[in-house]
């Protein structure tokens, strides 16, 4: 019910009780004594002739009701508009330029300045300001490939050829590292009532467990995952590692027949297209292997497409929702169970080998990766073919 219905049955209802009815009514409903007297004079007359038709539907008579704040005060608007947007509209030494704008201290700031307001008011007024709450958007990606959207079609492209001529495509990227203990892991699980899974209070690393460093390779056409967990460094050395492991435990016997591999990387980590240990590791990768490997890099910014991030590690991440990593063992295990609807199946191995950091590579060393560049930006699509060949 609306104002108008409410009062008015309230005085139906004691104009029926008869007397003492309107204390019974205002003690069982709440109104006040002047709402109830208000609708027994509604009862006992019509709706004044003297109203349009269009008004005969009010709920309050035409001026009715309490005045809007800034019909009393005129300035509060701009006053409000400044205080949040205080770059553009207002002061830029504004006290609240660097707290929290939240409509209870935009209200306490508004009173010091003398505007008499509360803060669900100021919410009104925000709102008829055409203001939100409002999260950061990430849309900056930093320097542009001179040549990104090419770049991508160009990816496209030479996936589409390898998989028609039956040849694997792997996609390859280092997963956000992990803490390993009784450390708090983002998620639910359900668990008996009461009986949460208990962790620590602070996440700091523990010095003996150390961290959890998942590396994953991705086969895009038969839809597999494979991981490597390790407490190492994540480099170069490492992702050519987890690719031989891949190729002698999975792709191998996916791809018997195969001679080439494609492989799309991001542009800048271990496995940047600048970093001249990336290259000559995959040397090593493909004189072991036998395979000519193609390496197409991501413009920078946008590891993101890269498909190992949204068609497995999601799922890792899903998987070990709400489960602390007490072992390395423990994200093995989660990373060898994850399967989904769609049909990816993913397999995991502990990586226990101790990685250098810091190597150089010589010029010298360089020159002995066997690479051809291809035409179209060669700095991020090239070819390393077994130097045996």
């Amino acid at each position: 019910m609306n104002e108008r219905m409410r009062r008015q049955w309230a005085a139906a209802e004691a104009r029926g009780i008869g007397w003492g009815g309107r204390t019974a009514v205002v003690q069982a409903t709440g109104l006040s004594h002047n709402t109830l007297e208000a609708g027994v004079r509604e009862l006992q007359q019509a709706v004044p002739p003297e109203l349009p038709d269009s008004q005969r539907e009010w709920i309050r008579r035409p001026g009715a009701g309490r005045k809007p704040a800034t019909d009393h005060n005129p300035s509060l608007l701009n006053a409000l508009e400044s205080l949040v947007d205080p770059m553009t509209r207002g002061d830029p030494q504004s006290p609240l330029r660097w707290t929290c704008k939240s409509t209870r201290k935009l209200a306490e700031q508004l009173r010091e300045q003398g505007h008499q307001i509360g803060y669900r008011t100021v919410a009104r007024l925000l709102q008829q300001l055409h203001y939100s709450l409002q999260a950061n958007r990430k849309t900056r990606e930093g320097t542009s490939h001179p040549d990104r959207n090419a770049q991508f079609e160009y990816i496209n492209r030479q996936v589409c050829r390898f998989q028609n001529r039956g040849q694997p495509v792997v996609s390859v990227d280092t997963k956000k590292k992990e803490l390993v203990g009784d450390c708090k892991n983002g998620g639910r699980e359900y668990h008996p009532k009461g009986c949460p899974e208990e962790v620590r209070t602070h996440d700091f690393l523990d010095k003996d467990l150390g961290k959890a460093i998942p590396y994953g390779v991705y086969d895009l056409t038969a839809n597999e995952g494979w991981g490597r967990v390790g407490s190492e460094h994540a480099t170069a050395s490492v992702a050519a590692e987890t690719l031989r492991r891949w190729w002698s435990k999975m792709g191998s016997k996916v791809y018997p027949a195969a001679k080439e591999l494609l492989l799309t990387a991001d542009a800048g980590g271990s496995t940047g297209s600048r970093i001249r240990l990336w290259k000559v590791a995959m040397q090593e990768v493909a004189d072991a292997s036998g395979l000519r490997i193609k390496v197409c890099h991501f413009p920078p910014g946008t590891s993101k497409w890269n498909k190992i991030e949204h068609r497995m590690f999601c799922h890792l991440t899903e998987n070990w929702r709400g489960r602390p990593l007490r072992s390395l063992g423990v994200s093995v295990n989660l990373i060898g169970n994850t399967t989904t609807k769609t049909g990816l199946r993913s397999r995991a191995e502990l990586d226990t080998n101790a990685y250098k950091t810091g190597i150089k590579v010589s010029d010298e060393q360089l020159a002995l990766v066997k690479i051809k560049r291809d035409n179209f930006h060669g700095e991020g699509n090239y070819t390393i073919s077994p130097r045996t060949l």
